[in-house]
């Protein structure tokens, strides 16, 4: 049997309430039974930026999931923070530490949703802080309909690591987002656009392979959908196996 690559997957944290009176993580278990189906091997990664290089030095690839928060403005350039704006320092300190880690190993990594912009981020791209403020006629980013249907379609721009995966020029998508990419960053480039012109799916060909997307893939709701995983943990054997 092949062995299976080891992804790094990082967490959603909550305050008290609800699961547990002290602080707890959550994600969603399709997140996990994706990369299992895709054939990577899923575990999870906890907040803490001082152990980033140690969980780095035993995993393949890293997947920056998504979650109901947003990039520090501040960490972009991006000015005053919008009303709308919702944190999790902790967790953003150590997504950016352990996506900046990976990215100079040159290892795999796939940014899904809040976990595409801080990949731009980390890229040094900025980000919208509320799309509708800042795009006229924009789509209804924040998905009305439940996730495992698509909301809208995104274009694929050829000639890209993502078309070259889902080797279709149109997808349909369920992103769910008050924010958006505004520039992918040096050398970085946008693979991906809603109707409106809104980024969808940013990437940077100066690595084997840094992809992020702001749907979730992990739903399936194109056909595509499953080839993005497939793609990314192939990459993730591929890095374990030149270690």
């Amino acid at each position: 049997m092949t062995k299976r690559p080891i992804i790094g997957v990082t967490l959603d944290a909550e305050e008290p309430g609800g699961y547990s009176k002290l602080p707890w993580y959550a994600l969603r278990k399709n997140y996990f039974s994706a990369l299992a189906e895709a054939g990577g091997l899923p575990v999870a990664l906890p907040h803490d930026p001082a152990l980033a290089e140690q969980y780095l030095d035993m995993i393949d690839g890293l997947l920056i999931t998504g979650g109901a928060f947003d990039v520090d403005p501040s960490l972009y350039g991006g000015g005053p923070t919008h009303p709308t704006v919702t944190l999790k320092a902790g967790r953003t300190d150590f997504e950016l530490a352990v996506t900046r880690g990976a990215l100079a190993r040159d290892m795999p990594v796939l940014g899904i949703c809040g976990g595409q912009q801080l990949l731009a981020v980390a890229f040094g791209g900025t980000l919208i802080q509320h799309i509708p403020d800042s795009v006229a006629n924009a789509l209804e980013h924040e998905q009305p309909t439940p996730r495992n249907l698509p909301g809208h379609e995104v274009t694929v721009a050829a000639d890209t690591l993502l078309a070259r995966i889902v080797a279709k020029p149109v997808l349909a998508v369920n992103s769910a987002h008050h924010q958006a990419v505004a520039t992918a960053g040096p050398g970085a480039v946008v693979n991906a656009v809603a109707p409106d012109g809104v980024v969808e799916g940013v990437e940077h060909p100066g690595f084997r392979f840094a992809l992020g997307v702001q749907w979730h893939p992990e739903y399936a709701v194109d056909s595509a959908d499953p080839l993005i995983l497939q793609a990314f943990v192939h990459a993730a054997r591929d890095y374990g196996s030149d270690a």
